[in-house]
């Protein structure tokens, strides 16, 4: 996917709100009105870009979660990669007393809100530096359609939250940056909280080897996107697919879908994967090429767009790992 660049347009609505324009408006999943509060009726603002930082960000702050305003600004099931922020996003982004963001190709719009706000403490921090060297380089294994791209040097697979270790490592990191800014509250408070999450996830991830490890099959097959990299990669999962993780096109090529299909008949996959918000038309179209014509087509959740009913009916980072961990369990019989 070609990167996404900040437009004229929002630079100049960025420029204004970092030289004191005022205003109201509705961004992810708040409501922010212009008004004028004490010391002590401040809320602190979170704003985070995508849904597993927001949920992470709330299991870290537990029971205070209520006491804080955070913001999703990739609400109501828009894909992180064709997010742009609007006006009333740089306003809230601006206003925020911490910034959550990936750090990858498709959020590369946050260098100019961070640049702008010319803020003395630092206030935006992205998941890539956070993870470091557990950050891994994108790939394009044997059958991936090629983009049509030179690509002067490779990028970052930025799906970095589809590691439950990395969640962990994420949280830990989190509790941090919320100790040093919350002087008010205990360290105990959110290290205990982190501590309890992360227990949650450990047990998630003993659950993920288990399965990977009993099972009879050890190669996924996407006919869709790859951001599933980091997962394959922690429980040493081969896999195929039909683009990498940040690609737009919606169309395989003949040879794409040729190959795809070989690969099913000879690995005898009984599952065919496509990924959330994808009409599975390329998934039909592989198995339609196969010898036996009878696989399943299975959804793995990459949480690239989590729409706002689902987060308000309760969903979690967690309970979408669990559901996929249930459709894994069924890809890899």
């Amino acid at each position: 996917m070609k990167k996404k660049i900040f437009t004229a347009a929002m630079a100049v609505a960025g420029a204004c709100v970092f030289a004191g324009c005022t205003g109201a408006g509705t961004v992810g999943t708040t409501e922010t009105t212009e008004t004028h509060v004490s010391e002590d009726e401040y809320k602190m603002k979170i704003v985070t870009t995508t849904f597993p930082q927001y949920d992470w960000v709330k299991n870290v702050l537990g029971e205070r979660a209520n006491e804080v305003e955070i913001t999703l600004l990739c609400d109501n099931g828009t894909d992180m990669h064709s997010y742009q922020p609007t006006f009333e996003d740089v306003m809230k982004i601006s206003e925020a007393d911490v910034f959550l963001y990936v750090g990858g190709e498709s959020d590369e719009w946050v260098t100019n809100i961070i640049r702008d706000a010319n803020r003395e403490e630092k206030f935006a921090f992205s998941l890539i530096e956070m993870l470091g060297d557990r950050v891994k380089e994108e790939e394009r294994p044997e059958g991936m359609q090629e983009n049509g791209e030179e690509e002067e040097e490779k990028q970052v697979d930025e799906h970095v939250w589809l590691s439950l270790k990395n969640a962990e490592i994420l949280a830990e990191e989190i509790a941090e940056i919320l100790i040093v800014l919350d002087e008010d509250t205990s360290p105990d408070f959110y290290q205990d909280n982190t501590e309890k999450y992360i227990k949650e996830l450990e047990m998630l991830d003993s659950e993920y080897t288990d399965a990977v490890n009993s099972a009879s099959v050890k190669t996924l097959l996407f006919a869709d996107r790859f951001p599933f990299r980091y997962m394959t990669d922690d429980y040493g999962i081969e896999y195929y697919a039909a683009f990498d993780g940040c690609e737009a096109d919606t169309e395989a090529s003949f040879e794409t879908i040729a190959f795809l299909s070989k690969k099913v008949d000879e690995l005898s996959l009984k599952n065919i994967i496509k990924i959330d918000g994808s009409d599975g038309k390329i998934a039909e179209t592989i198995k339609s090429n196969t010898q036996s014509k009878d696989q399943n087509i299975i959804e793995l959740d990459s949480m690239q767009s989590v729409k706002d009913s689902d987060i308000e009916a309760g969903t979690s980072y967690i309970s979408i790992m669990e559901k996929n961990l249930k459709v894994l369990k069924e890809a890899l019989k």
